[in-house]
């Protein structure tokens, strides 16, 4: 009764997609016998046993964060699962996830979410994300970040960037940051004379080259700041003498 309410379906079979949020279900019931179900949310309940969600092998999307569940046996059989939220219940190790590795297409899993503060005990191992990837080499997101495909360089290029941004405080206050150092020696550009005649004219055309840039610099330089002090001039209010 409580499926047939939420998706206005008389039979099960039909029934594609169904969210049953936050509504304090620990039984799952008869949900099996909407073996057809593609997307399912069952987040923020009292869920300990999973083993009614096993016929569902059409099964794209599953939520089931918030819940009391410590064993994830019964989704073996769900052959189409792409995507797993577990977050916020109580799986304790990551032999547990071994039972999921026959899944070929789960390829997003999250096990922590921090927006919401859901974790695993398994989370606290500072080794469980290597281990998962390793359990699954398929995977693409693992607790919401991006680890391979279109957009993990650029993700993990931010996340060290937030990482270094976040090291040079403590307590909120910004650490002192040692002054930067030049990328290169300051012989790094000089010119080095060779017994080659060729090389020497090669060289000697570059350091034309290197004389032309310093002048157009130099050029850019004085326009820039002459064109700093004329817009100051005029953002400047007027006075008059009475």
């Amino acid at each position: 009764m409580l499926l047939k309410s939420h998706t206005g379906e008389f039979d099960l079979e039909s029934i594609l997609f169904l969210k049953l949020k936050n509504l304090g279900i620990y039984d799952l019931g008869c949900i099996g016998e909407c073996i057809n179900l593609e997307r399912l949310d069952l987040s923020g309940n009292n869920i300990t046993n999973l083993g009614p969600l096993s016929p569902l092998r059409r099964l794209l999307s599953l939520n089931l964060s918030a819940n009391r569940i410590s064993n994830l046996e019964p989704l073996a059989t769900c052959e189409s699962l792409q995507s797993l939220n577990v977050a916020g219940n109580v799986i304790s190790s990551v032999d547990n996830l071994h039972s999921l590795k026959s899944l070929r297409k789960l390829e997003n899993i999250r096990l922590k979410d921090n927006t919401y503060n859901f974790t695993n005990p398994v989370c606290k191992n500072p080794s469980y994300r290597p281990l998962i990837l390793e359990i699954f080499p398929n995977m693409k997101v693992l607790d919401g970040e991006r680890v391979v495909g279109r957009g993990s360089d650029l993700y993990q290029l931010c996340k060290d960037i937030d990482d270094s941004i976040k090291g040079m405080y403590k307590n909120g206050q910004l650490l002192e940051v040692r002054e930067t150092e030049p990328w290169v020696d300051d012989s790094f550009w000089e010119i080095k004379r060779s017994n080659n005649a060729i090389v020497d004219e090669a060289y000697k055309q570059f350091s034309d080259v290197l004389h032309e840039c310093r002048l157009l610099n130099s050029r850019a330089g004085h326009l820039i700041s002459q064109n700093e002090r004329n817009i100051s001039l005029k953002n400047q209010p007027k006075q008059y003498a009475v």
